[in-house]
């Protein structure tokens, strides 16, 4: 997924099941929501907590923010 906006973006690691999430920027969160139910549940991070995420995601360790 490239640089966050105020644009929900879809994630480029998307499966072809529809196993996918969406992520925007909306103030000073990143927000995180399921693309096959976007008037459900959004999940929301500090950006620091979002970067600890990502790095966790990618590594399997999470970083001190």
């Amino acid at each position: 997924m490239g640089p966050l906006d105020e644009t929900w973006r879809v994630s480029t690691r998307t499966g072809t099941q529809g196993q996918c999430v969406e992520a925007r920027v909306a103030g000073r969160r990143v927000e995180i929501r399921d693309s096959k139910d976007r008037s459900g549940p959004v999940l929301t991070f500090t950006p620091g907590s979002w970067t600890s995420f990502v790095a966790f995601l990618d590594t399997g360790q999470r970083t001190a923010d």
